[in-house]
């Protein structure tokens, strides 16, 4: 499954201008973080410093509850830093968690290792050497427990490889994150900031592990992979627990009203977090392509022509648009 949240291919194909369009390919959360008004001018006029970054590790480490034998880097989006370890990685055989989030195949194919998918956690390949799990996975929002990921990863120290495991969508599901577990397994975690936070603009990623491993890319990333206004804005939402609680509810409750809003259109909602709703349907593509003829933005899947993911439309009007548009869209299916 490719990104969702450009509207390029829409506007060309259906029409209209980014303004008429209800973007609901993604799972970023429609009610960002406000953007401070404060930012020093520094931020955007000096280079940045060494004293930034560290204030900005600082709280993530304690926001994402990285235990202090764990090394943290942060990198310009965790697409940027997935896209490292291939190269940060021992050779051997990979294994990936599928369906899922399709850059992990991309950039292992890309380094001639071809990940060999299996469906569940408890049907691991015997010869795996690093394994890929997205956790909560997407599109279909399964989440692994932590005491099976664990005892994946002691397998793979055991044999000298490594779990690798994408916490994109962790801030909201408290609870699902391996972080403040791992001990002394080789266990990477990849954590998303624009997700949560909803300003995947800022292009804010983190990854946690070994210091082996991530000095490795760190010294790729070099300095200043992080700009002056990404730095502080991050640090402060990182550390606004206030604003994280308020917003996680608020979340959870505008998904419960997407669930029932889909499924009173004859959507059976199956899977998803509070981010993103995955709904099956006799034809997705027929229902994304109807919705896109009314500028509204949909994730379709070629490997499961039933699933369709909804993003959260951020709000009682964007809703009723959306329950409008189903039932228009239902008409004429």
């Amino acid at each position: 499954m490719e990104h969702g949240g450009d509207l390029t291919q829409a506007i060309e194909r259906f029409g209209g201008t980014r303004e008429d369009w209800l973007d609901l390919s993604t799972g970023i959360n429609p009610h960002a973080y406000p953007v401070p008004d404060d930012l020093p001018l520094s931020a955007w006029t000096d280079l940045p410093g060494k004293a930034a970054g560290e204030r900005l590790l600082a709280a993530a480490r304690q926001a994402y509850r990285v235990p202090d034998h764990l090394n943290l880097v942060a990198g310009p989006g965790t697409q940027i830093l997935l896209s490292l370890l291939p190269t940060a990685l021992p050779d051997g055989p990979v294994a990936l968690a599928s369906p899922t989030y399709s850059s992990h195949r991309t950039v292992w194919t890309r380094e001639n290792r071809e990940p060999v998918e299996f469906s569940s956690i408890y049907a691991l390949p015997s010869d795996a050497k690093v394994v890929l799990v997205v956790n909560p996975n997407n599109p279909d929002g399964r989440l692994a427990d932590v005491k099976s990921l664990l005892e994946i990863g002691r397998t793979l120290t055991d044999r000298g490889g490594f779990l690798v495991v994408d916490e994109a969508f962790a801030e909201v599901l408290p609870g699902a994150s391996i972080l403040p577990h791992i001990t002394g397994e080789n266990i990477l975690v990849l954590r998303s900031f624009g997700k949560f936070f909803g300003l995947a603009g800022l292009r804010i990623g983190f990854l946690a592990g070994s210091k082996h491993v991530t000095r490795k890319v760190a010294a790729v990333l070099e300095s200043w992979c992080l700009s002056g206004p990404a730095l502080e804005v991050g640090t402060r939402a990182l550390k606004d627990a206030d604003w994280q609680n308020l917003m996680l509810r608020q979340l959870i409750e505008e998904m419960a009203d997407l669930t029932i809003a889909l499924s009173e259109q004859g959507l059976s909602v199956f899977g998803g977090t509070p981010l993103y709703a995955l709904a099956g349907t006799r034809n997705a593509k027929a229902l994304h392509e109807a919705l896109a003829r009314r500028r509204i933005w949909t994730r379709i899947f070629d490997y499961a022509p039933t699933w369709i993911r909804v993003g959260l439309p951020g709000g009682p009007d964007n809703l009723r648009r959306l329950s409008d548009a189903l039932a228009d869209a239902q008409k004429e299916l």
